[in-house]
């Protein structure tokens, strides 16, 4: 396997405009204020909650220039801020104990060592509970929480494999049949079992076979069809595998997808003019392009794919 060193410096250009833009979308990922801790929800967390993921796995994987690498970290600070130090989650986590997204999200900050002690006792204690073992969620959501579960430690069930056969990629379902939201919990198994790339033994070697023979196929279909979101999100399962493939001349159509502002569109809508208003439906691809990118370059790093082939100059 080559890895194409015009793959990476394109990789690592998305991800520094795409940062760029968030860097200065800030303020439209600030919580609403003037209201009550449990009326905080919705899109407002989601969006938030991705922001940081997207830093703290920059900032893990260490591979951005001083510009991005600082850009990151004040980025990471102030979702961490915005979240008053992790005093909101457990508050909502309080408000709602059945709830999982508090420690969903909490697990992204984990990562990049921001602790809070009362959260994480609270979240031990519930995770003992007889209703923690019967929440009822989708498969793939089911191994999000087991996600963050391990970032606290906790070990991960003996039925973890019966869980990841009730997932749609778990089935390994006749290729044709992913549409939109089945791509997106395709996606979110993998990243939740290798947890984003750092871990690719995570995933079953049947689970990486079935990739293996059908990524490529779906790779091709959300470019074709210019479905940015998901393509960046499929590009990122490749660096989730033991084997990526890189996809260079896909690479280039994201690439070139990519706005002169940074901002990658949400498909072949045009976006408004004003950036408040486009922030509300491109943030997304914006965030996936910033991991897309740098777990591209990352792996292309990783010694363990640099056997006989070197990246060329």
């Amino acid at each position: 396997m080559t890895i194409d060193a015009a793959t990476v410096r394109l990789a690592q250009q998305v991800t520094d405009r795409a940062l760029a833009w968030l860097s200065r979308m800030r303020s439209c990922f600030a919580l609403p204020r003037g209201v009550d801790d449990h009326e905080v929800r919705g899109e407002a967390l989601k969006a938030l909650s991705e922001l940081a993921l997207a830093v703290a796995l920059l900032r893990r994987a260490a591979v951005a220039g001083p510009d991005s690498a600082r850009s990151a970290q004040e980025l990471l600070d102030f979702a961490w801020r915005e979240f008053r130090e992790g005093e909101l989650l457990y508050e909502l986590q309080c408000y709602t104990p059945a709830a999982t997204y508090p420690v969903e999200i909490y697990g992204e900050f984990v990562t990049a060592g921001y602790r809070h002690r009362k959260l994480e006792e609270l979240a031990l204690h519930l995770d003992g509970l007889r209703a923690a073992r019967f929440t009822e969620q989708v498969p793939n959501r089911r191994l999000g929480v087991l996600a963050a579960r391990r970032r606290l430690g906790l070990p991960d069930p003996p039925d973890l494999g019966e869980q990841i056969r009730r997932t749609w990629l778990g089935g390994m379902p006749e290729p044709w049949m992913l549409d939109a939201s089945n791509a997106y919990g395709v996606t979110h198994t993998v990243f939740h079992l290798t947890d984003w790339g750092a871990d690719p033994a995570g995933l079953p070697e049947e689970l990486q076979e079935y990739l293996a023979c059908w990524l490529p196929v779906w790779v091709e279909v959300f470019a074709e069809t210019r479905t940015w979101d998901l393509l960046g999100e499929f590009l990122m399962v490749d660096m989730c595998l033991t084997r990526p493939r890189f996809y260079p001349r896909v690479w280039e159509r994201f690439a070139a997808a990519q706005r002169a502002d940074g901002m990658m569109p949400n498909g072949v809508t045009r976006p408004p003019d004003d950036p408040a208003r486009a922030f509300l439906n491109h943030h997304h691809p914006t965030i996936v392009a910033v991991v897309a990118g740098t777990l591209t370059v990352a792996r292309a790093l990783d010694p363990a794919l640099h056997g006989p082939d070197r990246i060329p100059a």
